[in-house]
């Protein structure tokens, strides 16, 4: 963004998509798949930093974590892609140490916590867009896992729906540092400002 980025914390949300210690932490299924790009943008202590800010301001805090019953009943028996993955690892089943949001962001009293995510779009399985309307957000903020999968398919949705939204390029991860930059030098322009946590911060 050229111009100062201004925010209204009232009709603002910060949506964090699955931090989760599959991702997040040692451990996880899918850890060693992204550490590499998460090392590279901090996005962790990023992410903490800002949901304080976020959080002091009056910003809507978000949690969107994906989960799945033992079994995986929710979804096809023949899942291909990135799906498939999730159920061959045995990632995000409910109820397990890999599936609970990362100690760093445990939701706080006022938090939202997004039920239902079973994809890659938050908008597709839960009920996010009619508590952004009820709550008046007109604009979301967007950061999380992976770069270039859910927070894209939920910033294309974000941004169908008519909202204002900005995707935060330190506050991200993929599975590989190329990944990662072209979504956000190619695709998020086209859907979101693309913008550092310092400068959302800032904004506050």
């Amino acid at each position: 963004m050229t111009d100062a980025l201004t925010l209204d914390p009232a009709t603002t949300a910060l949506v964090l998509i699955e931090f989760q210690n599959e991702f997040t932490s040692d451990g996880g299924v899918l850890h060693d798949a992204v550490a590499e790009v998460m090392d590279k943008t901090d996005m962790l202590a990023n992410t903490v930093a800002l949901v304080d800010a976020a959080r002091a301001a009056g910003v809507t805090i978000m949690h969107a974590p994906i989960t799945f019953a033992p079994g995986y009943g929710e979804l096809t028996r023949h899942p291909y892609g990135i799906l498939k993955g999730v159920v061959d690892g045995n990632a995000f089943v409910k109820g397990t140490w890999g599936a609970s949001i990362v100690d760093d962001l445990t939701p706080a009293d006022g938090d939202i916590v997004i039920e239902g995510k079973r994809g890659l779009d938050t908008f597709a399985s839960t009920n996010i867009d009619f508590i952004l309307r009820s709550k008046g957000i007109e604009t979301v903020i967007l950061g999380g896992f992976l770069t270039n999968c859910c927070v894209e398919s939920t910033m294309r949705s974000a941004y169908e729906n008519g909202y204002r939204v900005i995707t935060l390029t330190d506050c991200t991860a993929a599975t590989s540092v190329a990944e990662h930059d072209n979504a956000i030098s190619f695709d998020y322009p086209m859907f979101s400002h693309p913008v550092e946590s310092t400068q959302v911060r800032a904004a506050f």
